[in-house]
């Protein structure tokens, strides 16, 4: 919570060397922990972008700098500030760097897309399309590889039937998205070519569906107003790329981090199997609970001098917020290190962020997740992993925490 300047408050702190690349399955990232405990409004230096920052870990102060607006991310364009990645991923245009008034306008149109009553008109054929995808698993028999058979193939098939992506241009679209996320030594370039190539695609994309607009989501973008106005050919472009990127990524990522998670808590998943009505319950514990991204997001800009937990944060200084801290602060949840899927205590979760900019998408991501895990639960009783949990390969190069396959068996 912000205070009166009148109080005492620091205005220096030592820098912590951040380079949040924390590969240890989905072990929680000691690092983060230390910063949460020690630190918890910390100066820190990040791989890349020019300078410091400051890092909100606890969950009152993350709740703070998403919501007041004295924190903004347009203030951040034009600026190469602190982050994770060599190349900044969001572009000016697009909605995650948006402050309001401009945000609220951009976010009311694309809302009438995920909306509850849309996203659960979609349930019927995310079922179908899950039984499909457990039939050819059934078929090839154990093991096999979930990642393959689900988490790679759910999330981009619902996001691209959504905004109509042709078959035959949705593997080379994920590509993008996936190089876009690399991190490391040479992955500059990569990522920059990445977002030419998707920009240039939905350029020609959205151009064509303004024309002659159909039944989905960018037509329906394409078209809608906001009094007299539309949306102006960059800002649609940017947008249907956000929608296709954030549509699927995490998503995808979850399928395999979640199910890991469950499968290596015997004691909790035999506790869901046995009420399996409180499916959507558990996953939101699973979400707080599991570490799925490395590091931080998108930093924020005090546009003014502002306190933050005892610490005055200067005018143009930029902060940024752990999600994943927030969700494992024990001053909002108690034994926050333990996954307990009958969890009754705590806030909301922050897996999908928190306050204006919070994802979009989320009402379909739980979709998913509901249908997916559900119906592999259902029809897979004896599911177990078909390696030892220390064989799994943990992807190492990305924004993301996942195993690259998780093979089981039933």
């Amino acid at each position: 919570m912000t205070r009166p300047l009148d109080r005492p408050v620091t205005t220096t702190a030592p820098v912590w060397d951040c380079p949040f690349h924390h590969t240890d399955g989905l072990e929680f990232d000691p690092l983060l922990k230390r910063l949460l405990t020690e630190a918890p409004i910390a100066r820190i230096r990040l791989p890349h972008g020019e300078g410091e920052a400051w890092l909100a870990t606890r969950y009152e102060d993350v709740r703070t700098v998403t919501t007041d607006r004295r924190f903004s991310r347009a203030a951040g364009i034009g600026r190469d500030l602190p982050r994770m990645t060599p190349a900044p991923i969001a572009q000016a245009e697009a909605i995650n760097l948006m402050d309001p008034p401009a945000h609220n306008r951009l976010r009311r149109l694309v809302a009438q897309g995920f909306t509850n009553r849309q996203v659960e008109r979609l349930r019927p054929s995310t079922q179908r399309t899950v039984d499909g995808y457990f039939d050819e698993m059934t078929e090839h028999g154990a093991p096999a590889d979930l990642m393959h058979f689900l988490a790679a193939r759910l999330p981009l098939t619902t996001i691209c039937e959504l905004l109509d992506i042709p078959v035959a241009d949705r593997a080379e679209l994920r590509g993008h998205a996936v190089a876009m996320m690399r991190m490391g030594p040479g992955s500059r370039d990569g990522q920059e070519a990445a977002k030419a190539a998707l920009r240039s695609y939905f350029t020609e994309l959205t151009a064509e569906r303004r024309a002659h607009p159909g039944e989905d989501l960018v037509s329906a973008l394409a078209t809608a107003r906001d009094g007299d106005e539309l949306l102006d050919p960059d800002e649609l472009t940017v947008m249907a790329m956000v929608l296709l990127v954030t549509g699927h990524d995490t998503s995808t990522y979850q399928l395999g981090n979640l199910t890991y998670t469950l499968l290596t808590h015997p004691e909790q998943l035999a506790r869901l199997r046995a009420r399996p009505e409180t499916l959507p319950r558990a996953l939101e514990e699973l979400l707080r609970f599991v570490p799925f991204r490395q590091g931080v997001g998108i930093a924020r800009v005090a546009t003014e001098d502002v306190e933050l937990g005892g610490v005055l944060i200067r005018a143009g200084e930029a902060v940024h917020v752990s999600y994943l801290t927030a969700n494992r602060d024990p001053a909002v949840y108690e034994r926050p290190d333990e996954l307990d899927l009958e969890r009754e205590d705590g806030p909301v979760n922050m897996a999908f962020g928190h306050g204006q900019h919070r994802c979009l998408g989320s009402h379909l991501a739980l979709m998913e997740l509901q249908v997916a895990i559900g119906t592999l639960l259902r029809r897979f009783p004896g599911l177990r992993l078909a390696v030892d949990p220390s064989e799994l390969d943990w992807d190492s190069g990305s924004i993301w925490r996942f195993p690259r396959t998780l093979p089981v068996a039933w």
